[in-house]
């Protein structure tokens, strides 16, 4: 089992326009039957902590609407820790959710970035979806490097803002931001679902991209699984084949004491 730790927005309105907004509940919702399909532990904490707000539930996808009314979810979403003091050596991963508002809570908080910045250099995985890269923003690694440098990252397009009517409204176009930053940023066309693998970075560009985000995380995981029940193996053996040499030398001991 493995714990990820999935990170929501704070913000409640976009901008000054009034709207509210929050975190996407697909978004949240999708990756979630993922990792709890796959037996693994999922906790939540936002950039404010507390209860974050969320975007509308779509009452007609049930993913969505068991994530909102599962026990264990509501309990951990009625107050999630703040990014700046949870500890990263719990998780084995961290998975940014999109939804408009982490455009303005995401970006250049430290907090958030020492929290995904440990994740990595420790060895665990980075997911994030639509505007959920919004979090990546100036990340940088032990060795220096932005996290998004030079890698393939998937996020809400251009195009896409324009279509959700929302390229007035946001602070910058994340898919810009992202090149700025030295990242390879890959699309589909609007609204269609795009994944992106880059090492241990996994990113998708919408909505429709969510769930295989997780999906991809998961393979991940599987590989990380498999080599940690391969070291097990060999160190179960090279332990069995130091008590077959102790035993061995027993009996030679005793049958050279016999004579």
């Amino acid at each position: 089992m493995k714990k990820i730790l999935m990170v929501l927005t704070s913000v409640s309105e976009l901008g000054d326009t009034g709207e509210k907004t929050g975190y996407n509940v697909a978004e949240a919702a999708h990756p979630w039957k993922v990792f709890k399909d796959s037996g693994h532990f999922v906790d939540f904490a936002s950039i404010k902590g507390g209860q974050p707000p969320r975007d509308e539930v779509d009452e007609g996808d049930p993913i969505q609407v068991a994530f909102t009314q599962d026990e264990t979810t509501r309990a951990g979403l009625y107050n999630t820790a703040r990014v700046d003091v949870v500890d990263p050596a719990q998780y084995d991963a961290i998975y940014l959710v999109g939804g408009h508002g982490t455009m303005w809570d995401f970006p250049d908080n430290e907090g958030l970035q020492n929290l995904i910045a440990s994740v990595y250099n420790s060895g665990g995985l980075v997911g994030a979806v639509c505007h959920g890269p919004a979090g990546l923003l100036n990340v940088e690694l032990d060795n220096g490097f932005r996290l998004v440098e030079g890698r393939d990252v998937a996020a809400f397009t251009n195009d896409e803002e324009v279509a959700a009517g929302k390229d007035k409204v946001i602070p910058f176009f994340l898919a810009d931001r992202l090149e700025e930053q030295g990242a390879r940023h890959v699309s589909a066309g609007v609204f269609e679902e795009k994944v992106a693998v880059d090492g241990r970075l996994v990113t998708g560009q919408n909505p429709a991209s969510a769930a295989g985000v997780a999906k991809e995380m998961e393979k991940l995981f599987a590989e990380v699984i498999h080599q940690e029940k391969a070291e097990e193996q060999h160190d179960a053996e090279v332990v069995r084949a130091g008590k077959d040499a102790e035993k061995a030398a027993r009996k030679e001991a005793d049958a050279d004491a016999g004579h």
